[in-house]
């Protein structure tokens, strides 16, 4: 029987204690106390704003933890070091931009997110969490600036933002790509030749999950 069928419908999780456990399944270092807590924070506030609007398809607590939050943990900890600014392209509920300023401070973060309730809850999370990223609420398309990363996961029409975000990608940038084992070769197709693939971090709580980090090479 899963931890998580053992526990009643009315019991809450610990959070910092799980999401732990979760790490330490995937084979990745535990986060240290007062992140942990945060990220309590962050999933009190994502349930209650989900039950009012749909900010994401996976509802339960547990599967929240191990696929939006371990999973972007995971991410976090494969972006290169020296990256300084990170574009999360489609945040939609803050994956992986939020778990990525939480568990990496040193990298200014921008989510962008068109949806105006999405983004109204990014600036809530931001404020409720003390992270000090920023909110373009306009497609991502729009900026003018260039970053160190950009960071994408289940974004609508991936191929085609894909395509979009090397654009926004700065020389010698790198592009972190959440999908699976499927959609790989196809999205590594839509960026093109300009990047090079120099790592695929395996995402061990999902079937077929991977981090895919392509460096602009042109």
């Amino acid at each position: 029987m899963t931890r998580a069928n053992e526990r009643s419908a009315g019991d809450r999780i610990d959070v910092p204690l799980r999401l732990n456990e979760l790490l330490r399944q995937a084979g990745e270092q535990e986060l240290d106390p007062e992140v942990a807590g945060r990220f309590q924070t962050y999933l009190d506030l994502l349930m209650r704003w989900n039950a009012r609007f749909n900010l994401t398809a996976i509802r339960d607590e547990e599967s929240i933890l191990s696929r939006h939050f371990a999973e972007s943990i995971a991410c976090a900890r494969a972006i290169p070091e020296g990256v300084r600014t990170l574009l999360d392209f489609g945040s939609g509920a803050g994956f992986p931009g939020i778990p990525i300023a939480l568990c990496r401070p040193e990298i200014a973060v921008t989510l962008a997110e068109s949806q105006t309730k999405k983004a109204a809850f990014l600036r809530e999370a931001l404020r409720r969490l003390g992270v000090s990223a920023e909110v373009h609420a306009q497609r991502a398309e729009t900026l003018r600036e260039r970053f160190d990363c950009v960071a994408m996961r289940a974004v609508d029409r991936m191929e085609k933002a894909v395509a979009a975000g090397t654009g926004l990608v700065g020389p010698h940038g790198w592009l972190a790509l959440m999908t699976t084992d499927g959609e790989l070769l196809k999205l590594q197709g839509a960026v093109g030749p300009d990047f090079e693939w120099k790592r695929i971090v395996r995402l061990s709580l999902s079937e077929d999950g991977v981090v895919a980090l392509g460096a602009r090479v042109r």
